[in-house]
């Protein structure tokens, strides 16, 4: 299956599949319900949660006869690592910056 090598900026970087994201933020939504809020075939939205729940950004739980969709956190997980690592470093590269201009000043 191609999206099992999907990383998760692949997964986000469509709009529809963020879009989904946001909706599903608010609460869970049946995949009909999420299918409402697309112009696109229901057969293009199953795809795009199918994307998401691969990926782990999204569960789905049969409830009686309809499938919910809900948020899940292992998908944002990697893009928190990712987004940490860069925090830490322009962090250092500022407190080097801040040294070297204290250092500066002084002379």
């Amino acid at each position: 299956m191609a999206q099992q090598t999907l990383d998760a900026f692949q997964v986000i970087a469509d709009p529809s599949r963020r879009e989904m994201l946001y909706l599903l933020s608010k609460k869970s939504l049946t995949i009909n319900s999420l299918a409402e809020n697309f112009d696109m075939s229901r057969p293009a939205v199953s795809k795009h949660i199918k994307i998401l729940n691969v990926a782990g950004f999204i569960t789905i739980q049969d409830i009686g006869r309809e499938r919910h969709c809900m948020l899940k956190q292992d998908g944002f997980n990697e893009l928190q690592e990712w987004i940490n690592f860069f925090d830490k470093f322009w962090l250092s590269k500022f407190k080097k910056l801040e040294i070297l201009l204290q250092q500066k000043s002084i002379k």
